[in-house]
């Protein structure tokens, strides 16, 4: 008998903590349904070297499909059972084919659908669970399966966009020190041996001097540049775990030059996106707002939206406090005060995702072209007047011959 560590919910909604011996996981779940409580989490007390992964091992292309697939056959009129069977077999996933039979096998022990895909919220977020527990109690399940697929999608894309924002830039600025590094460490020591011969270096142009002067610097203290970059890594690793470090980031990050801006419409794509696909599927605001906050992705935004979040629970509207947090545009919040006096909330923060998905692709693009070429003549400028402080010795020479 092992001993487990679990978490479930009352039919109060109460979230409830404790310990059991028992065989097994599913054992322990049986326990506590049978004492009317709705697992939420139950693993083995202590460390499990068996859980020990490198992610989920399941790609949002893989979830894409599956959902999709699962929500055709569910409109289909097939049991969730089957379904699961079908899906199960058909994918070439090995990781995600052995997640969805622990699902199969949970449901089939008497666990609802979204009780079975919460044992495995690596692969399914609780905005996933949360919407199929809503598409359970309302009866639409398959509709809010093709829902999530959409999102899925569209998710995909926002965070591939959010990779370029930032990939782009980083890849430049390090193949640009390591060129640096290769001039500065190898190039340049090689002509200052061949420069030798033809003088003291008082006798050369000013340009060569300075630039042999920053690469004996740079070579001399290579060492304690490199521990200062290793401790400087380790001191920002070090803040940014802490919750103050975190947040210094995330807002100095949406504060940057060209990049911020991106990062907004990101942030008010995926916020509004969410939020919208939540209130849609009948989830509830304060749950649907707990949910977005959690999968916001910067700290900052996480706590504008919670903030907003306990105002509506005393009982203001969430354009107020959308406003107060200085977050989200005034478009943005005009635009959601326009939706809650309507009553067509979910419709307009649809519109808005559309809208700034849009605005995500312009900006993008926009800042692409914009850092290409600042970067390239950055670089260019730097690597040619290397190569010119290092070839006027030469055509100085070259000059003193043709005058003798």
């Amino acid at each position: 008998m092992a001993e487990f560590v679990w978490e479930a919910r009352a039919a109060t909604g109460e979230l409830r903590k404790g310990q059991m011996e028992a065989e097994t996981e599913d054992a322990v779940q049986n326990k506590l349904r049978a004492q009317k409580l709705t697992p939420t989490k139950v693993k083995k007390k202590g460390f499990d070297w068996s859980r020990i992964k490198f992610g989920s091992g399941v790609s949002q292309k893989d979830l894409v499909t599956f959902t999709r697939l699962l929500a055709t056959m569910i409109d289909a009129g097939l049991p969730i059972v089957q379904c699961l069977d079908i899906l199960g077999n058909q994918t070439d996933n090995k990781n995600f084919a052995l997640v969805i039979g622990d699902v199969k096998s949970t449901v089939e022990q008497g666990a609802t659908f979204s009780e079975a895909l919460r044992k495995h919220e690596d692969v399914f977020d609780p905005l996933y669970c949360n919407l199929v527990q809503a598409g359970e109690a309302g009866g639409i399940i398959d509709t809010i399966l093709n829902r999530l697929a959409v999102y899925a999608e569209k998710n995909v894309k926002l965070k591939r966009q959010l990779r370029g924002a930032m990939v782009y830039p980083s890849v430049v600025l390090f193949v640009f020190g390591a060129v640096l590094g290769v001039l500065l460490g190898w190039v340049i020591p090689s002509f200052k041996n061949i420069f030798k011969d033809l003088g003291s270096k008082d006798d050369m142009p000013v340009l060569t001097q300075i630039v042999i002067s920053v690469s004996e610097s740079f070579v001399h203290n290579l060492p304690y540049v490199l521990v200062l970059l290793v401790a400087g890594t380790v001191a920002v690793s070090m803040i940014y775990r802490r919750p103050n470090g975190k947040r210094f980031f995330h807002r100095m990050l949406l504060r940057l030059p060209v990049i911020g801006d991106v990062l907004k419409k990101i942030a008010v794509a995926r916020f509004t996106r969410t939020l919208g696909t939540l209130l849609t599927s009948g989830v509830a605001i304060l749950d649907a707002l707990e949910i977005v906050a959690k999968t916001a992705g910067n700290m900052v935004i996480e706590e504008a939206i919670m903030y907003t979040r306990a105002r509506i629970s005393e009982g203001k509207n969430m354009a107020e406090p959308l406003t107060q947090t200085a977050v989200f545009p005034p478009m943005v919040v005009q635009m959601i005060g326009v939706g809650e006096q309507t009553g067509a909330l979910d419709t307009m923060l649809n519109k808005i995702a559309d809208f700034y998905e849009e605005e995500v692709d312009v900006a993008v693009a926009a800042m692409t072209s914009l850092i290409e070429p600042v970067m390239m003549v950055f670089i260019g400028s730097t690597v040619g007047v290397v190569l010119i402080a290092m070839y006027l010795p030469i055509f100085s020479m070259a000059g003193k011959i043709k005058a003798d």
